[in-house]
This record gives structure tokens, C-alpha cells and sequence, in this order.
């Protein structure tokens, strides 16, 4: 790609158009169509930290269950950094010079689009929800920290010239969606921080692409369109709002992708290899030091998705255990789902996650005795971003573009057909091994009855598979 040093603004804004152009490069994707990346963009995009991002996939191991999922965090970034271009230069269109919208400002929300996701370790949110809660003891670490960091290593190792304060910008604007975040804490515009990672409503370019994207890679249609919600926005008092028609074109969004993580993100089968990758991860740690390259980001970014095939491949005993069950995937002989349950809407207040511990002390008949390493049990959480609230209650709204006043809306107000709970808990068990779903399911419904005085679960484990042996 061109050869620049990219200083920042600054520098770009001493280019002419036609050398801006030159030294842009043009690429094309299957969603947005072609996107143009400028200097500073490409600085990031050609190293080595970022291309690793080819060798993250989006969706972790869906696609051993959607085959058509085999996109990767490289073209969401791209998408994420066109989208956050789309929407402050929507901004700047229509109220530029009344909210201050500098070139600094465009690029900064741009290249924090870029660089959003480059924290995300193996197989994504997999490695950050199920492999390393079982390896830090109760540390907290999170792939917008990583991000963070790894930021700072990428200009460090690259030189790669950047005006302090765009350089600061750029990752406070990574983590604002955070619980830590800083945006709660900037004085003037504000609104620039809700664009890639809102963590004021939920609503952001990072969604936008991920639902349309991920949609389609794996087949499903998508009646949710962002373009609506791009074309319509205004900042008011130093907050992105909507107008009012468009209520329903918002709660689609998180009403859709509350379904992606139904239909796709937590699919049964999914669930199944991801535990089963998890438990290949946890039994490798040891002699792969995995869990040790977490908070270098030097080291860290060498992690990826090809940490499977180095399994795999490795023929050293200490990764026997992690290869027997790699090949258990490659052969489709994956943890057998026995069954689940909705918890129900009295008891998600004080939900406490099940573990396998409670499903082999629930059992009480005699024949095989169950141990913990039988029994792999998922704790499902789906909401629409903020738990058990609805977000479109913290959303602000607009009724016309003549009009100087924003407010929200009651969901009631506008139909009875919307939900009155924004919360889903779903407890899933699997069986290891195929001869124990018969057990397991029976330990499960136990469990069931002492918990709740009744089975929640909707019906019983199939027999044929009660029936299956090795």
C-alpha cells in the first residue's frame, strides 16, 4: 500500500485533494460496497497486529453450525470505521458548524471504528466469557482494554505519527461503551463518544454492522435498516437523537440482534463446541502458557484463531487431552445437549448461575455416579444491552427538524405489542459423553424440582438420545 508517513490531521490536511486521493486506497465489501481508506487508516491496516484480525473470526465457531460464517474481525473493522465515517460526516452535513465538527473530529471517530475490536483474542468473545473466567480467579480483563493497549503498541512499534490528543481521543472513544469508560466525563462533544461504542443507549455503528453482517453471512434475512437511523439523527443538548418515527425502526435493532443471539450466537450446537474448544484451551494452558499473554500486548497479539490447528498438530503428550477433543469436533462428536430451562421472570432478580456441581448433587438414583467433569452446563444471557431495562427509555427523541426540544417516548405509547421484559435467562446442560445423557437429563430435571418446585423446562430429553452409547 502507499507509502506515507501519516502524522495525523495535521499532516493530511497539508495533502492536496488529489494527493489525498493517491495515497487512499479503495476496497470492496460485501455489505457497505466500496469503502475508501484514507493515510491514517492504512498506516494501522498494514501492520502485522492489525491484519491478525484475518485470523479472528467474527463469530468464533459458529461456523461449524452456519457454514457461511467465516468472516472475520478484519471486515468488520473496515465496516465499523466506514460507518463511523457515515455517521459524523451525516453530522457534520447538516450541523457542522453549529456543533464544532473538525477534520481532528472525523478522523478520531473513524480511526477509533478502525481499531475497536483489535483486543479480541481467539475465537473472539469465546476466549473472553468462557476460557479465561476459569483461569484469572475473579480478574477482571476485557478486549476493549486490550484494545486500548494495544493501540499505544501499535504506534510505539510502528511510529506511526499521531497528534497526542487524537491519540487519547481515539481510545477513550474504544471504551466509552465500557462500565469504566471516560466518556461520562468529557465536557464538550460528547455525542462524538456514542458513535462506534455507546454506552449512554446502545445505539452505535459497531451494531450496525455486526447485525447486517452477520445476518447475512449466515444466511437469515435482516429487515432492520441502519440507513434510517444514519439519515435521520440530530444532536441535541450534546446527545444523538431520532425522530420520533423512527421508535419502531430502533427497538428493531435491538429486538434483531436479541435474536442473532438466539438463533445463531447461543445455537445449541454452537454452545456445544464452544465448551468443548474451552475445555481443549483450559487443558493446553499449562504447556502453551495461553492465559500468561493476556496483559502483554506484545505477546498477546500473537494469539489467534490458529491456536487450534497448533493442537492439533503438536504431538507433544502434555496436548493429548486438548487433541482428543479437537478431533472429537472435527468428527462431530460433541457434547450431547440433554435439555434447558427459562428461568422464570420472579426469579431473574436474584438469578444465581448454575453450575455443574448443583446438577450432580441433584442426583438421586443409583446405577452410574456423575462427577463435575461429566456435566458442562451454559448460562445464557439475553437482553436488549442494558439487563433487565429497556433502552429505548434512555433514548432521546425529536419530533421534527423545526422543533427544539427532545424527550423519550413509553413504549406503551406507541404499541401494546412490544415487550414487557427485556430479560432472558436460559440454563443449558450437556452431557460429555453420550452414555451419560440418560443421567444427566434425570440429575437436570432433579435439580429442576428442588429449585422450583416443578420441571421449567419445556419437555423432556428425546429417548433416542437417552438411548445412544459410544
Amino acid at each position: 500500500m502507499g507509502e506515507i508517513v501519516a502524522g495525523g490531521v495535521s499532516e493530511l490536511q497539508n495533502l492536496s485533494s488529489s494527493d489525498c486521493r493517491r495515497y487512499s486506497k479503495h476496497v470492496k465489501d460485501n455489505v457497505h460496497g466500496f469503502i475508501l481508506l484514507d493515510p491514517l487508516a492504512l498506516k494501522f491496516i498494514d501492520t502485522k497486529q492489525f491484519q491478525r484480525l484475518r485470523d479472528l473470526k467474527q463469530l468464533g465457531v459458529t461456523n461449524l453450525v452456519f457454514p457461511g460464517a467465516v468472516h472475520s474481525r478484519f471486515e468488520h473493522s473496515l465496516g465499523v470505521y466506514h460507518l463511523a465515517g457515515e455517521a459524523v460526516n451525516e453530522l457534520k452535513r447538516y450541523q457542522g458548524s453549529e456543533l464544532g465538527i473538525e477534520p481532528f473530529d472525523v478522523q478520531s471517530v473513524k480511526i477509533a471504528g478502525l481499531l475497536h475490536d483489535v483486543g479480541h483474542g481467539p475465537f473472539s468473545h469465546m476466549f473472553e466469557s468462557g476460557f479465561l473466567p476459569n483461569v484469572l480467579g475473579g480478574a477482571k480483563w476485557s478486549h476493549e482494554d486490550m484494545s486500548d493497549r494495544l493501540v499505544d503498541y501499535i504506534v510505539d512499534e510502528h511510529h506511526i505519527e499521531m497528534e497526542d490528543g487524537m491519540l487519547k481521543k481515539v481510545k477513550e472513544m474504544i471504551v466509552a461503551g465500557t462500565k469504566h469508560g471516560s466518556a461520562e466525563r468529557v465536557k464538550e462533544k460528547r455525542f462524538l463518544y456514542d458513535i462506534v461504542a455507546n454506552g449512554r443507549n446502545g445505539i452505535d455503528v459497531d451494531k450496525f454492522d455486526y447485525i447486517v453482517r452477520d445476518s447475512r453471512a449466515c444466511g437469515l434475512g435482516c429487515s432492520f435498516q441502519f440507513e434510517r437511523l444514519l439519515q435521520t439523527m440530530r444532536v441535541m443538548d450534546d446527545e444523538i437523537c431520532y425522530r420520533a418515527k423512527e421508535y419502531l425502526t430502533v427497538h428493531k435493532l435491538f429486538n434483531t440482534r436479541a435474536d442473532l443471539h438466539r438463533t445463531v450466537y447461543t445455537h445449541a450446537k454452537v454452545k456445544a463446541v464452544e465448551l468443548m474448544v474451552v475445555d481443549a484451551l483450559l487443558k493446553a494452558n499449562d504447556y502453551l502458557q495461553i492465559a500468561s499473554k493476556i496483559h502483554d500486548p506484545a505477546e498477546f497479539w500473537k494469539l489467534d484463531d490458529t491456536i487450534i490447528k497448533r493442537i492439533e498438530t503438536d504431538p507433544y503428550p502434555e496436548l493429548k487431552e486438548s487433541r482428543d477433543l479437537i478431533l472429537r469436533i472435527r468428527r462431530r462428536d460433541l457434547y450431547q445437549f440433554c435439555n434447558e430451562f427459562t428461568v422464570p421472570r420472579d426469579d431473574l432478580e436474584h438469578f444465581k448461575e448454575v453450575t455443574a456441581k448443583d446438577i450432580i448433587c441433584s442426583q438421586v438414583s443409583g446405577g452410574v455416579t456423575l462427577q463435575e467433569d461429566d456435566v458442562a452446563v451454559s448460562n445464557i444471557k439475553i437482553d436488549l444491552t442494558q439487563g433487565k431495562n429497556n433502552p429505548l427509555k434512555s433514548i432521546k427523541f425529536f419530533q421534527d427538524y423545526d422543533v427544539d426540544q427532545n424527550f423519550t417516548i413509553s413504549d406503551q405509547s406507541i404499541s401494546q405489542l412490544l415487550p414487557s421484559c427485556c430479560l432472558d435467562r436460559i440454563v443449558r446442560v450437556y452431557s460429555k459423553k453420550p452414555e451419560l445423557v440418560a443421567v444427566v437429563s434425570e440429575a437436570f430435571e432433579n435439580f429442576q424440582q428442588q429449585k422450583y418446585g416443578r420441571k421449567t423446562q419445556v419437555h423432556g430429553t428425546p429417548q433416542k438420545k437417552k438411548q445412544r452409547r459410544v
